[in-house]
């Protein structure tokens, strides 16, 4: 007995490196089949206006109506992008919903058998956009996207099994390092794919088809290189007590105050339970204001400096090399124990870069900003995320990461809402301003962290 023990313990350290390897691949092809679709959402939404598709119609009601009371102007241009906007909402909303319980979910069945499912559901929503002929159709599949987009909790979670915590954060890291190359690389592609169509081919049939192989691809990579890092001596052992109180795994309330790993004989200590609540509300806030910039960058560099497409396309290639390489160059070799240290100063850092974007008058000063900006958000969801994986029993590893994914994904559906809004009423400066002054609010919060026990 105790060898097979001593065997179970082994394993995974031994295996680390080949885990991380595999969940960074796995999840970069899940990343550039999901991001082959953004720069084609404005001519898709474009498309299906002048098909006087009736839901179309009834939901672009909603969105002049939203465009009329922020003062948006009446341009195409800003309709597409309100209209993309609220499609993002819906689908970060349904990843708030569904975050937490495919965590749950995990802590019974295993991370690999979940993210199995999630991709499966993935291939389905990429085949009903290959065959959408209506808006009806296209929306459905997004939803069934939003729903089985879990794949980046699970693998956080995967990540924060590992024994060894420089382990841990060198794998949070590398998931950044994905989500830069994936988010550079993706539109990038689908873009290509869209342009080179034949005559009478829909444009988004190949990006549609390609994103379909990526998942399929994803899959078989998953079946057979990832092995199952939740050992079932370490899993829930029902499937109710995974999901009992399904309001702690909904309800945003709960959510904040990580209700859901409070029940049971693992429940953590309150020093350790009240660090999470922290983290958590710490994560909100960050991508809270992050989002709202992310989204509202667009607009200012149009208005402000005449961006074309391709120069919007540009920028954000920048943006996103830059991330990938301090993730992989700084962020993944930061030490245990100063995580902590490392987001504080990247958002020390965000609050110049907001301002600098906000108020800039060249591309010189912008260019600035957007270096400070890019620097600091490559350090600070790898190195929360690295803090939260210590937190919980092995048993609840996949519930705690569900629930910090589910916040972040609260505050991508809130956040650019509010920033469209003080962008439109109170103008740039003021917008960035008031965000960058916001961003001591979780520094202050940073300051309610307590040391916890070594062995915790």
């Amino acid at each position: 007995m105790n060898e097979r023990t001593e065997k179970t313990q082994q394993e995974p350290k031994e295996g680390s490196h080949r885990v991380i390897t595999v969940v960074f691949l796995a999840l970069l092809i899940d990343l550039l089949g999901f991001t082959l679709i953004l720069p084609l959402l404005p001519s898709i939404l474009d498309h299906y206006s002048k098909s006087n598709d009736g839901l179309y119609q009834t939901l672009q009601h909603t969105v002049d109506w939203f465009a009329g009371a922020v003062g948006v102007p009446q341009e195409r241009r800003y309709n597409s992008v309100l209209f993309g906007g609220l499609i993002g909402s819906l689908f970060s909303l349904l990843q708030f919903i569904c975050s937490p319980l495919n965590g749950a979910a995990s802590d019974y069945a295993g991370r690999r058998r979940v993210l199995m499912i999630n991709t499966v559901g993935l291939i389905v929503s990429y085949a009903l956009w290959a065959m959408s002929r209506s808006f009806g159709i296209f929306l459905i599949s997004r939803i069934i996207g939003g729903l089985s987009k879990g794949n980046v909790s699970l693998c956080t979670a995967i990540i924060a099994d590992l024994p060894s915590l420089k382990n841990r954060s060198k794998g949070m890291a590398m998931i950044g390092v994905a989500f830069s190359l994936g988010f550079t690389i993706g539109p990038m592609v689908g873009a290509y794919f869209a342009m080179n169509t034949t005559n009478g081919e829909l444009f988004y049939i190949r990006p549609a088809l390609l994103a379909l192989l990526l998942a399929v691809i994803d899959l078989i990579f998953i079946f057979l290189l990832l092995p199952e890092t939740l050992p079932k001596e370490n899993r829930v052992s029902s499937i109710i007590f995974g999901f009992q109180g399904v309001s702690d795994l909904l309800s945003p309330v709960s959510l904040f105050h990580f209700s859901a790993v409070t029940r049971g004989k693992d429940r953590p200590s309150q020093e350790s339970l009240q660090n999470l609540r922290v983290l958590g509300l710490v994560y909100f806030l960050y991508l809270f204001l992050f989002s709202g910039l992310e989204y509202t960058i667009s607009f200012l560099t149009h208005q402000r400096f005449q961006f074309s497409s391709m120069q919007q396309g540009k920028m954000f290639f920048f943006i996103g090399i830059t991330m990938a390489v301090i993730q992989g160059g700084y962020a993944r070799r930061i030490k245990p124990g100063n995580e902590v240290k490392a987001v504080k100063r990247a958002i020390v850092l965000l609050m110049p870069a907001f301002l600098l974007i906000g108020w800039a008058n060249s591309l010189t000063m912008l260019g600035c900003g957007l270096l400070l900006y890019s620097f600091a958000a490559a350090i600070v969801v790898p190195c929360l995320s690295s803090l939260v994986s210590t937190y919980g029993s092995a048993s609840q590893k996949g519930t705690v990461m569900g629930i910090l994914r589910s916040l972040g994904a609260l505050a991508r559906a809130v956040g650019p809402i509010l920033s469209a809004t003080l962008y439109w009423l109170i103008g740039a400066e003021a917008c960035f301003t008031i965000c960058s002054v916001s961003f001591l609010i979780p520094l202050i919060y940073f300051r309610r962290l307590k040391a916890t026990r070594k062995e915790e």
